[in-house]
């Protein structure tokens, strides 16, 4: 196996990137400077917006770290066994209904492709993981509505299934010949040594650790849900108030192709999670955003999303990187045109 680093990837991304906290503090000391009548307006309607979702937090948070607590993440070894079709199948499967951090995937999947692991199932993995996962059903639920978060889950699973397909086709060209970094960064931050290497134990509490990981886990997603979504709030609040009603409208409204692309185009670099996204894409849809390009601006930001785009870079050469985000691009483009079709 190549030479690994130990840098932990949560540390990278808060050197890198800073927090969400930081962010939200700075938007409500410009709203204070600038605007200071609009403060307590800013204030009440995320507190306002955040006690709607508490519900599906709640759930979400409870949900993670009972799969958490009980290991049942370690089934995803199993789609990485097999035939390589069906490796892909099961492996965009999991990876779009199944919890994880990047700090335990990274590791993961390098291990994974330093034994040989098909990169197709690697990629299929890859593609369907940033874009949902219990919690982020849950938040999408509360914030857009259970038919888009299904349409969501499907939309995961099958750009999953299509980059997955597409690798394979694709792995005797120079694009994905020796896809591993010389050095890649697979510091675990989760504590790991061999991430989804044991047996789930679906009766965690008689297990004082796992009653713990359970504790854990559900303080450290909660404070993370809490912390984009508050974030998402506040910036919703300020499109309400200071975007000129009509603009989404006129931009990405309509039921052309144009504005699935334009959504596309726009979610890609916005680096936004799914969690802080869905309650912007749904004040974008109350706004005239067109359900096609809703969903296009979520699949492509959701896997250009830092934390995703991260554990992919840290491990592969950038033209592997390359073809993960034309996957991704085409692969929303297409998912926002079906879903505009239907609605």
């Amino acid at each position: 196996m190549a030479e690994t680093t130990t840098t932990p990837p949560a540390v990278l991304l808060r050197k890198r990137f800073g927090n969400a906290w930081a962010l939200s503090a700075a938007l409500l000391v410009l709203v204070a400077v600038l605007d200071p009548t609009q403060l307590i307006a800013t204030l009440t309607f995320a507190g306002k917006a955040l006690a709607g979702t508490a519900p599906f937090i709640i759930f979400a948070v409870l949900a993670v770290a009972y799969l958490k607590a009980t290991g049942a993440e370690n089934l995803l070894a199993k789609a990485f066994e097999g035939n390589p079709a069906r490796m892909i199948i099961l492996a965009a499967m999991l990876g779009g209904l199944s919890p994880f951090c990047s700090c335990e995937v990274i590791p993961f999947i390098a291990a994974l492709l330093a034994v040989g692991a098909p990169l197709g199932a690697v990629m299929a993995f890859w593609l369907a993981s940033p874009l949902m996962d219990p919690a982020m059903f849950a938040i999408t639920t509360g914030a857009i509505g259970i038919e888009f978060a299904v349409a969501k889950t499907l939309a995961a699973v099958s750009l999953g299934v299509f980059g997955g397909f597409g690798t394979l086709l694709l792995s005797g060209t120079p694009v994905f010949t020796s896809p591993l970094r010389e050095n890649p960064q697979v510091g675990g931050g989760c504590g790991a040594k061999k991430p989804f290497s044991s047996a789930p134990v679906w009766r965690f509490w008689v297990h004082k650790d796992r009653t713990q990981t359970f504790r854990d886990t559900a303080i450290e997603n909660g404070a993370f849900l809490l912390k984009w979504l508050t974030l998402a709030y506040v910036i919703e609040a300020l499109m309400v108030h200071y975007m000129p009603a009509g603009l989404i409208a006129k931009v990405l409204g309509g039921n052309g192709l144009g504005t699935v692309i334009l959504g596309a185009f726009v979610g890609m670099p916005a680096y936004l999670n799914g969690y802080a996204a869905a309650p912007l894409v749904a004040e974008l849809l109350d706004q005239g955003m067109s359900n096609g390009a809703a969903m296009s601006f979520m699949i492509a930001g959701g896997v250009s999303s830092i934390p995703a785009a991260i554990a992919v870079w840290a491990l592969v050469k950038p033209r592997v990187f390359a073809a993960y985000l034309g996957f991704a691009l085409t692969g929303s483009i297409i998912a926002g045109t079906v879903w505009q079709t239907l609605t």
